[in-house]
């Protein structure tokens, strides 16, 4: 690792709690291989600290920051300018500090979007179903609009999807119950809510009625493998793992902060996978 020098150029993971982040693993390797005078920590801020903290690091000559949960809402609001994609999902998942503002963007729907092409999936083959209504599903929402697709939405409390799709204009809300029937009148799917991550629940999802060619994507990338991937791979179907839109929406972010364009190849792949693995 490059010795820092009193011009380091300095960023970090905002989240509570934060341990479990890999984005620290993957920019470290960026900083790396492109030998790079700065550095990248977890930073656990809670909530109630979230809007002190940033302004804090903006203060203390941070480059600036990713946000992670569950502060991508409250993000938003502590931004001076935030770019399109965030104001279409309302919620921050980049910041930036520059000139003593604060500049916000969400490149979690492009990453999604990268994902999917990486992984020979045309997001715009046909309608969605999106499961969830947070941070992460309202910039995935935004995206896939954005290439014209028509998506159903579901999430376990209805509010918030009417909340999203009141946003959003154009999402079709189904209540949570019905999420099994909507498999087959779709041609992808997504899980965007933290079901089938470790330590919670296995996602609910009968792929049963499922037609032959149908993507099925998870954002949750620990485990790598989750049980609803696990399912679409036994049955033939086209199973797109939540690693790659990690990778790919950190680009972005450190283009910004250490001014280099970083690629998302193999070996960063593997590297970063091989925590998760090892966990």
């Amino acid at each position: 690792m490059p010795i820092l020098t009193g011009s380091a150029r300095i960023a970090g993971i905002i989240g509570w709690p934060v341990a479990h982040s890999r984005s620290p693993r993957l920019h470290g390797f960026w900083l790396e291989r492109h030998a790079i005078d700065g550095a990248y920590i977890p930073l656990p801020i809670r909530p109630e600290n979230f809007a002190i903290a940033v302004r804090g690091l903006a203060a203390a000559g941070f480059a600036g920051a990713n946000v992670t949960i569950p502060h991508k809402r409250a993000a938003f609001d502590v931004c001076d300018s935030t770019d399109d994609a965030a104001r279409r999902a309302g919620a921050v998942n980049t910041l930036v500090f520059r000139d003593g503002r604060i500049t916000g963007s969400n490149t979690d729907g492009w990453g999604f979007l990268a994902n999917l092409r990486a992984h020979g999936v045309n997001p715009a083959s046909g309608p969605a179903l999106l499961l969830g209504a947070g941070g992460g599903a309202r910039a995935i929402a935004a995206a896939l609009q954005s290439e014209g697709v028509t998506i159903t939405i579901a999430n376990r409390t209805r509010q918030r999807a009417d909340e999203l799709a009141h946003h959003l204009p154009g999402l079709r809300v189904i209540d949570w119950s019905r999420r099994s029937h909507a498999v087959a009148d779709n041609a992808l799917i997504v899980n965007a809510t933290p079901l089938g991550m470790a330590a919670h629940p296995t996602l609910q999802l009968d792929l049963s009625r499922a037609a032959s060619g149908v993507a099925v994507c998870d954002i949750v990338y620990v485990p790598l493998e989750t049980p609803l991937l696990a399912d679409a791979r036994a049955r033939g179907l086209r199973a797109v793992e939540g690693l790659g839109m990690l990778l790919h929406q950190a680009v972005p972010g450190f283009r910004a902060w250490f001014g280099v364009q970083p690629d998302v190849d193999d070996t960063l792949r593997q590297f970063v996978a091989a925590d998760l693995i090892a966990a």
